[in-house]
């Protein structure tokens, strides 16, 4: 590690306590980590009641608002299959013309 270190560095290595007495970086061996999670499992049962809370508390949208935002995906996806497949026959047709098949 190099000794350039600026002050701002240094403070932050120093509140770590990753400097020596003489403010020079020091090397120090990783912690071990310790294995497994510190909060016990939960059963299914458990985790599906849990599930079925938080589930409770979305707002669902009404029917008239699904329909409404079906009705746009299905507008917008037909237009830009019809506008890719438009460019895919234009490009077919000028290709074919360049290419005398």
């Amino acid at each position: 590690m190099s000794t350039d270190l600026n002050r701002e560095q240094k403070r932050a290595m120093k509140r770590m306590g990753a400097l020596n007495e003489q403010g020079n970086p020091t090397r120090t061996q990783p912690q071990a980590r310790a294995k497994g999670h510190d909060e016990p499992r939960i059963g299914p049962v458990t985790y599906m009641r849990e599930v079925n809370d938080e589930m409770k508390k979305v707002s669902w949208p009404k029917w008239p608002e699904v329909r409404r935002y079906s009705i746009i995906v299905l507008v917008t996806v037909v237009v830009f299959t019809t506008y890719v497949g438009g460019l895919d026959a234009v490009f077919g047709f000028l290709s074919g013309w360049l290419y005398k098949e």
